[in-house]
């Protein structure tokens, strides 16, 4: 699993549009050093939206507006670490085309016992007929939109419209349904438009996304849109460019994006590259009907009249790259501690001291000229082989990240199993190849493991060895991914704090990885010097790493969630090692006692 494209954050998965260019008009910028101002404050700036009521704001948290980053969410008390801050249902959500077979479009559950098609469009499956029920008022209007997107579908490939697109169609409905003047249509109408200073390459894409929408409703035109409340081009542009700024990633228990979703009130917290929250869908098992739950869980403790932030990038992503994307999308530059923390290495962009004293050194870049270690000052010379590599590096990961996506497209696209292998196969081989020759690379030119590419390479690594595990079940590549998720783990522990759900997934891959049984245990004494050992320590090792998961899983993912449904899964993991270590120690102490009572004799 590649937890790089983890985005419980504001980024859509979306297709393209219809946006205009800039104009004059002004709208405040975010950033994340507020200035607060309270909404009693004779100088507080009057968003346009101020009456709208939040639907599921809870009693510890208010909304006010900061002079610079302007609407955010305060807490009114002490917040814990691990508490839950917000839970409720999205606004609205759409699977992943890939997805729509597996998963229930009305809960986002996997159910153990299959699911049930819709018979009409044969494009969405449900748990059982009380999800499709309840999905019913929205689908008949879903139902008769993906049968007419089917029939004129260019490929067999585009049969379905992108879950941007229908994601917009539900909104569209539902206001329609609700009413315009409704609640649920002005929460949605209060989300912030970045459509005044949008990047060209946005407005592309929203261009596309628009036409898209269009075609999908069954319009001829826009201006048809008028039932839907959009009355003009403005209309329309600031719809879609609410939908890409405001759109959260839809994931599994376990991280993986399975679609994208939009909540209004989620979409009011501020940004910062450290964040105090963060924002998950657990699944707590309390309320399966009103699942997929959406929840925002604070990952330290926030103290009375604290602004709550999230990330709206991946944080594991060196400063330029995360500057670059907050731009392009929000357009905003971060002004948080993280990336203004002069004085600081920035473990995202370091390498080893050269004279291998363990302190660590800025990595050589464009910027500057001299490099020295933090520690003991050695200064670093091979700066134009370091530049070199890491370049090598960004071109293997962006390459290697491309050819998994082939692999895994053509695994999506075709239901015959020969066809999966030879294709799926033959291109995730090329991405492990690569992985495994660039990342030795990096080590060589002292890249410390929580430096950027070095990190996103082992995460790939990682998620690749696992595939291939999974078709060659051999002792070696077992024993080669526990060592890489060990790495990758190591790395983001330097980046993340403590109870981070992608650390906490990462720890809980690494111990299930020791937890697997052996295919070739080793026989040797010797064998348990080295990492990963084998045998019973082996077992040892695998249960004190879920131990550790688990409490940081605890935190990630909510302590009234039970760590949610991965934090439940490696609670019955524990047991079960637990049980098979006291069936070892017994083994051993049985043998001692046959010893002793045999010298007896």
């Amino acid at each position: 699993m590649s937890f790089a494209s983890l985005k419980s954050q504001r980024q859509s998965k979306a297709s393209r549009s219809y946006v205009t260019s800039k104009d004059n008009a002004q709208e405040p910028h975010s950033t994340t050093i507020p200035k607060v101002i309270h909404s009693n404050d004779p100088e507080t700036p009057t968003p346009s939206n101020e009456c709208t009521v939040y639907h599921g704001t809870p009693e510890n948290v208010e909304m006010r507006v900061s002079a610079t980053s302007g609407r955010g969410l305060w807490a009114k008390k002490l917040i814990k670490a691990g508490s839950i801050i917000i839970s409720l249902r999205p606004h609205s959500f759409a699977l992943g085309s890939q997805y729509l077979d597996s998963h229930c479009s009305t809960c986002a559950a996997v159910p153990n016992s299959g699911l049930l098609r819709c018979t009409g469009c044969r494009t969405v499956w449900y748990c059982n007929a009380t999800c499709q029920t309840n999905d019913w008022l929205l689908h008949r209007l879903e139902c008769s939109a993906l049968r007419n997107w089917a029939k004129s579908a260019p490929s067999k490939n585009l049969s379905v419209p992108s879950d941007a697109v229908r994601c917009l169609g539900r909104i569209l409905w539902q206001k329609r349904q609700e009413g315009f003047d409704s609640s649920w249509s002005k929460e949605i109408d209060a989300l912030q438009s970045h459509r005044h200073y949008l990047q060209p390459r946005v407005v592309e894409n929203n261009t596309h996304l628009a036409h898209s929408l269009v075609r999908y409703l069954g319009l001829s035109s826009p201006r048809e849109l008028s039932k839907f409340g959009i009355l003009s081009a403005g209309d329309l542009t600031d719809l879609i460019s609410r939908f890409v700024t405001n759109t959260f990633a839809l994931t599994s228990p376990s991280l993986t994006p399975v679609g994208v979703s939009v909540s209004p009130l989620v979409a009011l917290f501020n940004h910062s590259c450290d964040p105090g929250a963060v924002i998950v869908f657990p699944r707590s098992s309390r309320k399966p009907t009103e699942e997929p739950q959406m929840q925002v869980i604070a990952l330290r403790d926030i103290s009375p009249n604290e602004e709550i932030l999230t990330s709206y990038v991946d944080t594991t992503l060196p400063r330029s790259l995360r500057q670059a994307a907050l731009k392009e999308t929000y357009d905003f530059t971060c002004q948080c501690e993280v990336c203004h923390h002069d004085n600081k290495i920035d473990s995202r962009e370091s390498i080893w001291c050269p004279k291998s004293c363990e302190g660590m050194c800025p990595a050589p870049s464009d910027e500057s000229e001299i490099y020295q270690c933090v520690k003991c000052r050695a200064v670093v010379t091979a700066t134009e082989s370091i530049m070199d590599s890491l370049r090598v590096g960004q071109e293997a990961l962006e390459k290697a990240t491309s050819i998994q996506d082939t692999g895994q497209s053509s695994m999506l696209n075709t239901k015959h199993i020969h066809v999966i292998l030879v294709y799926v196969l033959t291109d995730l081989n090329k991405a492990l190849q690569l992985t495994t020759n660039i990342i030795p690379i990096l080590v060589s030119a002292g890249l410390t493991p929580s430096c950027h590419p070095l990190l996103a390479l082992i995460g790939l690594h990682k998620s690749l060895l696992l595939f291939s595990f999974s078709a060659d079940m051999s002792q070696d590549l077992l024993d080669e991914a526990i060592r890489t998720s060990a790495k990758h783990y190591m790395g983001l522990s330097a980046l993340l704090r403590d109870g981070h759900p992608v650390r906490a997934v990462a720890l809980a891959e690494l111990g299930k990885l020791l937890a697997v049984d052996e295919p070739r245990p080793a026989t040797s004494p010797l064998a348990n010097v080295s990492f990963p050992p084998s045998g019973p320590p082996r077992l040892k090792a695998a249960y004190k790493t879920l131990v550790h998961a688990r409490h940081e899983l605890m935190i990630g993912f909510g302590r009234d969630n039970d760590g949610g449904e991965l934090g439940r899964n490696i609670r019955e993991t524990l047991v079960s090692l637990e049980k098979e270590l006291g069936v070892w120690t017994q083994g051993i102490h049985n043998t001692v006692q046959d010893a002793l009572n045999s010298s007896r004799k």
